[in-house]
């Protein structure tokens, strides 16, 4: 197959195209050459910004078989691409679960209700618009003849330099008492980076359209799950001490950032989507101890002084876990 990946370089794109490679696909990589540049060297780069029309018409060239966008964060980004790449051509689409208007509703399937925003909405990525543009670049996407649109939840593996995920193993590998959010019992749904690429080549070798949504069981994995397996792994002395959303909340404990994952109050049914049209059509998501072994093993490849994106300093949760001992 004759493979076009806008993007390709960071993250998801990296690991669609090592999967790809495996796969024997002619593959051709459109990104302006940014972040980790000198990657597949045995590939073919087109150097270029999508938001340069100059530099996408480069694509009007090409004939390729499929198309994997992983970065469209606007419709008119997503509209244009389509101009200049084969009408024929399979174009697969990198969306959200971030699309669904109630996001506090469990169990949501891939029709429940979509965000609309308002007409004229500048176009800048923020909480509040990320979710109501990816609807609008699936609906042009839909244009497309043939079109898949995935809707992944959290993204997590090796190279994903958010740390969402990977906040978890990597703390308990320090060991010590941790501070950790609500409870054991705390839904906890993401996709593996790898799982999602293999998935998408499949859909792509069967010619299949539709959207799905990607993210392991809804109700399968929990964050008491996630410590556990990683107190194993890292063969940790840490211990858990386990607090109440009404305590974080009154220490102004930013959800998500400082406590990556947690998402207080019936916000974490967002960690609750059904997958089911997904499984039917062939995802397969690996199991959660393969998927913190090999972030332990990612994190021996990084500087030692490396600086995670998410997570609570020591000072922070050590000021907490003080604040907790006390409140009595």
């Amino acid at each position: 197959m004759k493979l076009l990946v806008i993007g390709g370089t960071r993250f998801v794109g990296r690991h669609l195209v090592e999967e790809a490679q495996k796969r024997g696909h002619d593959i051709t990589l459109f990104n302006r050459g940014k972040s980790n540049a000198d990657l597949f060297p045995a590939i073919t780069h087109i150097r270029g910004d999508r938001d340069v029309p100059s530099e996408l018409a480069q694509l009007s060239a090409g004939a390729w078989d499929a198309v994997i966008d992983t970065c469209g964060y606007f419709p008119r980004q997503v509209r244009e691409v389509l101009e200049v790449i084969p009408k024929d051509a399979h174009y697969v689409f990198i969306s959200s679960i971030s699309v669904y208007a109630q996001q506090t509703v469990a169990h949501q399937t891939e029709d429940a209700e979509l965000l609309e925003l308002d007409p004229g909405t500048p176009e800048e990525v923020t909480g509040e618009t990320y979710g109501g543009f990816k609807v609008l670049c699936e609906r042009e996407a839909q244009t497309q003849a043939k079109c898949l649109i995935a809707r992944p939840g959290v993204i997590v593996g090796p190279h994903d330099h958010s740390d969402r995920l990977s906040y978890w193993p990597w703390r308990v590998a320090k060991g010590g008492q941790m501070l950790v959010p609500r409870g054991p019992e705390f839904p906890c749904q993401f996709i593996d980076a790898r799982d999602l690429a293999s998935w998408t080549l499949d859909m792509l070798a069967k010619g299949q359209t539709g959207v799905y949504n990607l993210v392991n069981a809804a109700d399968s994995i929990t964050l008491g799950d996630v410590l556990t397996k990683s107190l194993e792994l890292a063969n940790s002395d840490a211990t858990f001490t386990w607090v109440d959303e009404d305590f974080l909340q009154a220490q102004e404990v930013a959800a998500w950032s400082e406590l990556p994952m947690w998402i207080p109050g019936e916000m974490s049914n967002f960690m609750r989507i059904r997958n089911d049209a997904a499984q039917e059509a062939g995802l397969v998501t690996r199991p959660l101890v393969d998927t913190i072994r090999d972030l332990l093993t990612w994190r021996e490849t990084l500087p030692e002084d490396y600086q995670m994106s998410a997570g609570l300093s020591e000072a922070r949760e050590q000021e907490l876990l003080a604040a907790w001992t006390r409140r009595d």
